[in-house]
């Protein structure tokens, strides 16, 4: 493993940590979910699109996205806030 492999690693572990810690059970479930699908996975874009995600975004914006139930602003509606989506029940 590359010192590079390792610190993606690493990221990822982090990310982990604060996406199982959200604050709402509800957005808890939504970001597990996508974490054991997609988080082994992510690229680098990917990996920064989500941290924006789970870091700036208020808990109730980011629910209301992640389901659907508003659109989300140009510079959080990525392909990582689709993968969440996807694995939503608001569907």
């Amino acid at each position: 493993m590359t010192d590079h492999d390792n610190e993606l690693e690493l990221r990822r572990k982090k990310l982990q940590f604060r996406g199982a810690h959200r604050g709402t059970k509800e957005n808890d479930i939504l970001v597990g979910r996508f974490m054991d699908a997609h988080l082994a996975a992510l690229t680098e874009r990917q990996l920064d699109d989500f941290e924006a995600l789970i870091v700036d975004v208020p808990e109730a914006d980011f629910f209301k996205w992640a389901t659907g139930k508003e659109k989300a602003p140009v510079a959080y509606d990525t392909d990582v806030l689709a993968m969440i989506n996807e694995l939503s029940n608001a569907r």
